[in-house]
C-alpha cells in the first residue's frame, strides 16, 4: 500500500470519526484500514487517534496532519487531472469560509450562483466569525473583513464597509439625535459583544481618534439582535455598515454621526499562498471577485444615500 493510499485511508478514518465507517465508505475491511493507520502512525513516529471501545477522536499532532493530508490529496487530484487532460476543467470540492452575516447575505448568494454553472464542482462553506489558518484548516479561500494580518496568503481586495451607528426614527423623535460622540453618554446604548467593544467606542475624524466610555443598557452577543432591539425603539447601537444597509435605505434605520466613522475596514479574497491554484479555485476566485465589489458597492450606496 503506498503512503498517498495510506493518507487517504487516514482522512477518511478522521472525517467520519470511525475505522467501521471509513472501512464501508473505501470498500475494504476493517482490518485493512486499522493497519494502514497504524502504518502511518508507525512511519511518522507520532499517534495520530485516540482509538476507544466508543468513538475514534484526533490528538494534537493528528488535527495538525489532517489538514495537510488534505491539501496533499488535493493536489495529487489536481496532478492526476492535469495528466489525463482534464486540468482546464473546474471539479472537485471547495472549502471557504466567511464571517457568519456577511457570509449568509453575500457569500452564500454568490456560491450557489456559482454551483449553478460548474456542475463538477462542490461546496463546504463554513461560516465563523473568527479568523482561521487556511492551511491548518485545509481551507481553499477565505473571506476577511479587517485588515489582514502578516501572511503568505495571497489577498485581493474586493470592497470596503465601515462602523455605524444608528437608531431608529422613532428613538430620535423622542431622545434626540446625538451630535457627537460625547453625546452618547446620554443616550440608551445597545452594545453587540461579538462586534465591537462594549465599554469603549473609538471614532475618527480629521482631528483624530475619540474613545468614548459606554455605558449599554443592552449587551447581546450578535449585531442581528442590536439591530433588533434599536428597530423597536429601544436606543442606538454600532455595527458594520452592510448589516444596516438595508435598514437605512429603506428609512426605517437613521445614521448617526457620519462624520465620526473613521476609515474603512477593507474586504479580501484570501487564498494560500505557494502554490498554483486550481481550477476549481481559479473558477471560484474570478467569479467570486466582481460579485462581491458590486454587492460591496450596493452597500456604500445604500448607506449614502
Amino acid at each position: 500500500m503506498g503512503r498517498i493510499e495510506r493518507v487517504a485511508i487516514f482522512v477518511e478514518v478522521a472525517e467520519r470519526r470511525s475505522f467501521a465507517a471509513a472501512a464501508r465508505r473505501l470498500a475494504r475491511s476493517a482490518a485493512a484500514v486499522t493497519r494502514a493507520v497504524g502504518d502511518l502512525e508507525t512511519r511518522l513516529g507520532v499517534r495520530l487517534l485516540n482509538r476507544t471501545t466508543r468513538a475514534v477522536s484526533l490528538t494534537e499532532a493528528g488535527d495538525r496532519f489532517l489538514a495537510g493530508a488534505r491539501r496533499v490529496l488535493a493536489d495529487f487530484e489536481e496532478i492526476e487531472r492535469a495528466a489525463a487532460g482534464e486540468g482546464a476543467a473546474p471539479r472537485g470540492e471547495l472549502r471557504i469560509t466567511a464571517p457568519i452575516l456577511f457570509g449568509r447575505m453575500h457569500v452564500l448568494p454568490i456560491v450557489t450562483e456559482f454551483l449553478g454553472r460548474f456542475a463538477e464542482v462542490s461546496v463546504a462553506l463554513s461560516l465563523i466569525d473568527r479568523p482561521v489558518d487556511l492551511v491548518e484548516e485545509g481551507l481553499d479561500v477565505a473571506v476577511r473583513i479587517g485588515v489582514l494580518a502578516e501572511s503568505s496568503a495571497v489577498a485581493t481586495r474586493v470592497g470596503a464597509v465601515r462602523r455605524v451607528v444608528v437608531a431608529s426614527p422613532g428613538y430620535v423623535a423622542q431622545h434626540g439625535t446625538p451630535l457627537a460622540p460625547a453625546d452618547l453618554g446620554a443616550h440608551a446604548v445597545v452594545a453587540s459583544s461579538g462586534a465591537a467593544g462594549v465599554e469603549h467606542w473609538v471614532f475618527r475624524n480629521e482631528s483624530g481618534d475619540t474613545s468614548v466610555a459606554i455605558r449599554p443598557r443592552l449587551v447581546v452577543t450578535t449585531a442581528e439582535a442590536a439591530l433588533d432591539a434599536v428597530r423597536a425603539d429601544f436606543g442606538i447601537t454600532r455595527v458594520l455598515s452592510y448589516q444596516a444597509a438595508d435598514d437605512i435605505a429603506r428609512g426605517s434605520l437613521l445614521r448617526l454621526l457620519p462624520g465620526h466613522e473613521g476609515d474603512e475596514l477593507p474586504i479580501h479574497l484570501l487564498y494560500p499562498g505557494g502554490r498554483h491554484p486550481p481550477p476549481k479555485l481559479r473558477a471560484f476566485l474570478d467569479f467570486a471577485k466582481s460579485r462581491l465589489r458590486r454587492r460591496c458597492q450596493a452597500v456604500t450606496r445604500a448607506i449614502s444615500s
